[in-house]
């Protein structure tokens, strides 16, 4: 530990903020750099490090700890000759002095000069784990095994158009969910998911199985698709860009969000051995790329097989190249390779006397978002369908459209033309529209929030009493109004829904636009505090040059006397020379030393202000 607390004191902050960075470790209690190295080498610490490295550098540590003699240090050219002789390939033993530079910045071993050391703690681990938790250090060191490629029977085109197809539906299928969060938000329990009803409506409107839905909408999380507002999940102005997108660039962004989850080296391995891959000999590369893994290892690769599969980077475990490109970076080469297999977008539909809007293919962002203001989706397929009723025509003029301007939209869309029903049916909503006027309620009117209106008498004694509008608690006032204590756009929503024509209005009585759809912005990132920085402020804490110096020494000898350790004190006599002393320090106290000579085998006390150094002296037997 002595060491590793000298090796920590000597590093510039930067290189030693980077290198905690590495590590986890508990920062409760540490005060100073012997209680950080202490923390460093618990075996929490440095089974959490081991299960991080890959197969090389695992292999140069257990070298370097396994080399006989090497409790006070060994040198770099001694474990490239120890890794030769367990096996291993030259380029592995040529690469050692760079591998254990790289142990060095995970605080893993101690590069003193030309020494290098693997501090006792660390070897314990390595030498309690091997062997059955791990390989052995031969194991480790020895070459890959060869890559079997077996023939290939399977058409790679269908594959290709197979991983199209899924990529195509997962992208459809997000592309539904942003939609109804935008209509309508999702609420989080207290206890985390979303609600059952939301899960359900959510699931029903991309077409996807309800236990499949978590993993939808994490994708489309993690993408920065959707927000959490307060207690409710809503679309987010990013992923309202993303769905005027084409399915193309859809796909893309859900395809950088997983790539960006794989760490470099892993991605640089598949990347290299993709073209052999299949799902199982994956994990198997993976396990033998990280022999320490463990868990934090087999759950992200079944999550990123999982999402690679419903991405369309592989199909049933064989890969295809869109795959490949993706871990290489080539994302736009990726999407345009799986987009030569998406339906063609359409930017005409079929105008129909039942009502009906039939697409006969994907229809533009654009084209499909402004149709769906005053239409309803019926069904999502390559072949979508649409409905216009007067509840949807209703919702499109409460946004701001008027009969002109849908006819006129429709119109152009139109490959059949604006059939006769449809237009009455639009010029009928139009002239509606209104009969119902919700607005805030005055003060007068406390507790109530929202003011319901109109001239016809009997439409009001009709809201009063239908049951489907019973949890906005309309209460009658007048034989032209109601009240209710919910706000007045809740009570605007909940009487569209029911299919009334209704309008929300300001204080002087004009008609204000309302939309449903609502964005929540992604907010910036709150500033951190830096936990490694605060604790480079505490731990490094600088006054009196002198009084550092005495108390670092001091915390060494405390350190050495908890650990029980035996060092070397070198003592300045009274003449001026020096004299070596091998001690087990007993206690500190009142800037003095008691400690056990073990050669003399006596007790000795000498004051701090006399010893000139120390270092670690041969380990008890």
């Amino acid at each position: 530990m002595l060491e590793l607390a000298a090796r920590l004191r000597g590093l510039p902050r930067e290189q030693l903020a980077a290198a905690l960075q590495t590590r986890e470790f508990d920062p409760l209690g540490i005060r100073d750099l012997f209680d950080l190295a202490e923390a460093l080498l618990s075996p929490d610490s440095v089974d959490q490090a081991i299960s991080r490295l890959d197969r090389p550098r695992l292999a140069v540590l257990a070298a370097a700890a396994g080399i006989v003699g090497a409790d006070a240090g060994t040198t770099t050219e001694e474990v490239r000759a120890e890794l030769v002789r367990l096996g291993a390939s030259a380029e592995l033993s040529d690469a050692a002095g760079e591998l254990l530079e790289a142990l060095s910045k995970n605080l893993l071993v101690v590069e003193a000069g030309d020494r290098v050391h693997v501090p006792s703690a660390v070897a314990a681990r390595l030498t309690s784990r091997s062997g059955h938790e791990i390989p052995s250090a031969a194991e480790l060191a020895a070459p890959a095994p060869p890559v079997l490629v077996a023939f290939d029977e399977i058409d790679r085109s269908i594959l290709e158009r197979r991983a199209a197809e899924t990529a195509y539906a997962t992208v459809a299928a997000t592309a539904e969910l942003i939609a109804e969060l935008g209509t309508q938000p999702a609420r989080e329990l207290a206890k985390g998911g979303l609600a059952l009803p939301d899960s359900k409506r959510l699931a029903e409107a991309s077409g996807t199985e309800l236990d499949a839905l978590p993993r939808l909408f994490h994708r489309a999380d993690e993408a920065g698709l959707v927000v959490r507002d307060g207690a409710f999940w809503l679309e987010s102005d990013l992923g309202a860009a993303w769905a005027l997108e084409t399915a193309a660039g859809r796909w893309r962004r859900l395809a950088e969000c997983w790539r960006d989850r794989i760490p470099p080296a892993l991605r640089e391995l598949v990347a290299r051995r993709s073209e052999t891959l299949s799902a199982s000999t994956f994990r198997d590369d993976v396990s033998w790329f990280y022999p320490a893994g463990g868990r934090w290892l087999s759950d992200g690769v079944e999550r990123l097989v999982d999402d690679a599969e419903a991405l369309g980077l592989a199909v049933a475990g064989e890969p295809v190249e869109a795959g490949r490109l993706v871990l290489a970076g080539e994302l736009d080469r990726a999407a345009a390779q799986l987009a030569a297999h998406f339906p063609k977008q359409v930017d005409r539909v079929y105008v129909q006397h039942d009502l009906s809007i039939v697409s006969p293919g994907p229809l533009d962002p654009s084209l499909d978002a402004r149709l769906r203001t005053f239409a309803d989706v019926e069904g999502r397929d390559l072949a979508s369908t649409y409905r216009v009723s007067a509840a949807s025509v209703n919702r499109g003029l409460a946004a701001g459209e008027s009969a002109e301007s849908i006819l006129s939209f429709l119109g152009a869309l139109s490959l059949t033309g604006i059939p006769q029903p449809l237009e009455y049916l639009v010029a009928e909503a139009a002239a509606r529209f209104g009969s119902v006027r919700v607005a805030a309620a005055d003060e007068a009117d406390a507790p109530a929030r929202a003011s319901i209106r109109s001239d016809d008498e009997q439409l009001i004694r009709t809201l009063s009493v239908d049951q489907s509008l019973a949890s906005v608690g309309l209460r009658q006032s007048g034989p032209n109004r109601l009240l209710s204590r919910f706000p007045a756009e809740v009570v605007f929503w909940a009487l569209s829904d029911a299919r009334y024509p209704v309008a929300a209005e300001d204080p002087s009585g004009r008609i204000v636009r309302l939309r449903r759809h609502r964005l929540a912005h992604i907010p910036a990132p709150a500033p951190k505090t830096d936990p490694i920085a605060a604790l480079l402020d505490r731990v490094l804490e600088q006054g009196d040059e002198g009084a550092t110096e005495l108390a670092w020494l001091a915390r060494q000898l405390e350190a050495a006397a908890r650990a029980k350790e035996t060092l070397t004190v070198t003592v300045r006599m009274p003449g001026g020379q020096t004299a070596d002393y091998l001690l087990a320090p007993a206690s500190v106290a009142n800037g003095r030393l008691r400690a056990r000579d073990r050669k003399a085998d006596i007790e000795r006390t000498l004051p701090l202000s006399a010893i000139a150094a120390v270092t670690p002296g041969p380990v008890d037997g």
